[in-house]
């Protein structure tokens, strides 16, 4: 089992170019796999983990409610937003700038072969990640993603999740407001969840700016224990 990760940090990228980065990176797994089935070939799979931060993008999960996006075509063009239907599970999330977006392109038979353990792993990432800022961050039952203050009538949402899982592969991910401009989520039923708020840590904390790189250390630190794994970053392309 290969289960070292190759961390790539893509900074400042269009969404749908990264989505097909990701699809790229995740055919290839598959493909490898594909080909130690039929030829069993014992090719060693490749495992990523993706950094990005986007331009305002709103993006409607498979499962999704085309009514929780609130704007229509004219209104996301005066926010400087764009919007996508993608395939992985979830209903509607905000991606924008201020917030860590990551991706873990992952072969789940290198680590363990179960989807409901990887989403949990995922969130306590986060979780502790937000302890270290003195914040007790907490799963919401029947809901996905990171919340605080869960089952008082001021529950937050801080972090959004959908994955896609085939072959046991995962692509999507998570994203976690750092530094979120929180205006864009009145645009949208958050993740179809109805009277719910969003958060941002730099307002839970209040400051104006939390360090993203200190919160991407952070949650490395946390993702390389949960995992197992072993972190590497990608080589310089000449």
């Amino acid at each position: 089992m290969n289960k070292q990760v190759e961390l790539q940090e893509l900074g400042y990228k269009d969404y749908k170019d990264t989505w097909d980065y990701q699809e790229t990176l995740f055919k290839g797994i598959v493909d490898t796999k594909i080909k130690n089935r039929r030829e069993d070939a014992n090719l060693e799979t490749p495992n990523y983990f993706l950094f990005v931060e986007h331009p305002h993008v709103y993006t409607l999960g498979k499962s999704g409610d085309m009514s929780n996006l609130l704007i229509d075509e004219k209104q996301l063009a005066e926010k400087n937003a764009v919007f996508y239907k993608v395939n992985r599970g979830g209903d509607i999330t905000y991606h924008g700038p201020g917030q860590i977006v990551g991706y873990p392109i992952l072969d789940l038979d290198n680590f363990f072969t179960d989807i409901h353990k990887y989403l949990r792993f995922l969130e306590e990432m986060i979780i502790l990640t937000l302890a270290e800022y003195g914040l007790k961050a907490e799963r919401s039952p029947g809901e996905t993603g990171v919340w605080l203050d869960v089952g008082t009538p001021f529950a937050r949402k801080i972090c959004a999740m959908g994955v896609r899982a085939s072959r046991w592969v995962t692509m999507h991910g998570f994203a976690l407001n750092v530094n979120a401009d929180l205006g864009y989520f009145d645009n949208m039923i958050p993740c179809g969840i109805r009277g719910k708020a969003v958060t941002s840590l730099n307002v839970e904390l209040g400051k104006k700016e939390v360090s993203i790189t200190e919160v991407k250390d952070k949650l490395l630190k946390h993702f390389v224990n949960l995992f197992e794994a072993e972190m590497k970053f990608q080589e310089e392309k000449v």
